[in-house]
């Protein structure tokens, strides 16, 4: 009579696991249809005036050379811009780091077709030969974007914009999905909180 108690419960658990990861795989290939569905509709989009400048902006964002400009800029003047700009160049490091030493190597989404979903060439950029997800570029420029706010809020709504902008710009170039933009966003969310503890940068305090 144990026995068959002990049996009872065990295969009950391994149906419920085995509902469990069913579940889950039905929603991983719905969210992947959407993501897929969403960089369609950003291809299919004629947006002329845009592509040339997104273009230069994605190229310009390649090994976080925007942010590490403005980054050089602010070490320029002491006080807080210094300070801000050592926890934006950390969290740079940070995002780059986690986004490919591990994000990449990890999931090894493959990245999107370009020819089969019609992407202009006017918005081509050299397609990485890394993984897509997570958007190394989308990481580090909301890493950097977030560090510097937290630190010169006056410089959070522009480096925000920026932030996103580059974020677009790797979907409209036929080189990420929107999926890993959104997981690049979260790392590098991830990396500027990490970076701001480490650092231990004062905050952002408005004399009245």
């Amino acid at each position: 009579m144990s026995d068959r108690n002990t049996v009872r419960p065990t295969a009950s658990v391994r149906r419920t696991a085995a509902a469990g990861r069913s579940a889950a795989a039905s929603v991983l290939r719905d969210l992947h249809a959407i993501d897929g569905a969403l960089y369609a509709a950003v291809a299919a989009t004629p947006t002329p005036t845009l592509d040339h400048a997104l273009r230069r902006l994605s190229h310009a964002a390649d090994h976080s050379k925007i942010s590490l400009s403005v980054a050089a800029g602010l070490a320029l003047v002491p006080g807080r811009p210094r300070r801000a700009a050592l926890a934006g160049v950390c969290s740079v490091a940070l995002a780059s780091a986690a986004a490919n030493l591990f994000g990449k190597r990890m999931v090894r989404r493959r990245r999107p077709d370009r020819e089969e979903a019609r992407v202009v060439v006017d918005r081509h950029v050299p397609m990485p030969e890394s993984a897509s997800f997570p958007s190394g570029h989308t990481a580090s420029a909301t890493a950097f974007a977030t560090a510097v706010g937290v630190v010169l809020p006056p410089a959070a709504v522009p480096l925000g914009a920026l932030a996103v902008a580059v974020g677009y710009s790797r979907v409209h170039t036929g080189v990420h999905y929107p999926g890993d933009v959104a997981a690049g966003a979260v790392l590098g969310f991830a990396a500027a909180a990490t970076s701001l503890a480490l650092t231990h940068v004062p905050l952002y305090r408005s004399t009245p």
